[in-house]
């Protein structure tokens, strides 16, 4: 068994029906889907404000690679386009791997560029950790410890402060 983290999030076009689209492309996976926050955007703060979510999903056999496949194959679907002048630019959906547990529930580690696990900048972003307790109360980020922790640092109170949560905006997966 295969556990992952995934972070979801939209500021372009129907944002909702992207982050609805992803959690339903998902299917059986989907174990747990946290609230939707509306946040400002990250890095790039000349586009509109994202919707954000995460997803905690589960597959019988998939190793952290069908786990980033699986996330291209979210964008994809959702016609994400990659700007390079615009690294952290708008897009209509952006799909995450944060983090995979393996059959043994420990993290799985790598330092694989195309994929960095855990995710190599998810302890600066509070729209990926707010959610995450959501789900999970106890989370801890490996490498970094509690979430708890670090949404509580100075660098990510103000950022955690901004998020909105939107309870009329519940994402579920298809029953």
């Amino acid at each position: 068994m295969s556990r992952a983290l995934l972070s979801i999030g939209s500021n372009l076009g129907d944002r909702f029906a992207h982050l609805r689209a992803a959690v339903q492309g998902l299917g059986d996976s989907v174990l747990l889907v946290s609230g939707v926050y509306e946040t400002p955007p990250w890095g790039d703060t000349e586009q509109p404000p994202y919707l954000n979510a995460v997803v905690l999903a589960l597959e019988p056999a998939a190793d952290p690679r069908a786990w980033l496949d699986r996330c291209r194959s979210l964008e994809q679907a959702a016609g994400r386009v990659r700007d390079p002048e615009r690294r952290f630019g708008p897009r209509t959906l952006d799909v995450d791997v944060i983090v995979v547990w393996g059959d043994d529930d420990q993290p799985v580690l790598s330092d694989d560029p195309e994929l960095t696990l855990p995710h190599p900048r998810a302890h600066e972003r509070a729209f990926v950790l707010k959610p995450w307790l959501d789900l999970q109360p106890y989370a801890q980020l490996p490498g970094h410890g509690w979430v708890t922790d670090l949404l509580n640092s100075p660098g990510l109170t103000a950022d955690a402060n901004a998020m909105t949560p939107r309870p009329d905006l519940p994402l579920e997966s298809e029953e």
